[in-house]
């Protein structure tokens, strides 16, 4: 029930994403907004690093416990 509610949330129209463009330059202006997509960048950039390292660290002890058991 609460996932039906968020995905009605996030099916936005055209109209409603210009109205939500026009209000963050509205509130920003020209000159913050590339600024603020950078930083978003590296935010997203930073996370899927994160989310690769911690992938890595459940990977590698399944890894080599693997090639114990083939050694054996």
């Amino acid at each position: 029930m609460i996932l039906n509610g968020l995905l009605a949330f996030l099916n936005l129209g055209t109209g409603e994403i210009i109205a939500i463009v026009v209000v963050i330059l509205l509130l920003f202006g020209g000159k913050k907004i590339p600024e603020l997509m950078r930083g978003l960048g590296k935010g997203v950039k930073s996370f899927k690093q994160g989310m690769n390292e911690v992938e890595d660290e459940i990977k590698k002890p399944l890894e080599e416990l693997d090639r114990n058991d083939e050694k054996k």
